[in-house]
């Protein structure tokens, strides 16, 4: 049970800093809540293909390692409890 929390812990740490690093290459999005005020506009082209872009790469890495982040959490905490 010892090598099992070691492993997923190292996993834990690379996660934690790709997160970091995947976190601060993002772009600051600028329309923010006047974007929804005011509304804009969703069909065009670049819209329609913002997950090809490197900011939409980004994005949902982003995301998908958010998600393997809190797995991973819950896993260390029942790890450490048994």
């Amino acid at each position: 049970m010892e090598i099992a929390k070691y492993i997923v812990l190292g996993l834990y740490v690379i996660v934690c800093v790709a997160l970091i690093i995947l976190a601060t290459m993002q772009n600051k999005e600028k329309s923010g809540a006047s974007g929804t005020i005011t509304g804009s506009s969703t069909n065009n082209f670049y819209e329609q293909n913002k997950g090809r872009t490197k900011e939409g790469k980004l994005k949902k890495w982003t995301i998908i390692l958010g998600i393997v982040f809190v797995i991973l959490a819950v896993a260390l905490g029942i790890l450490y409890l048994v």
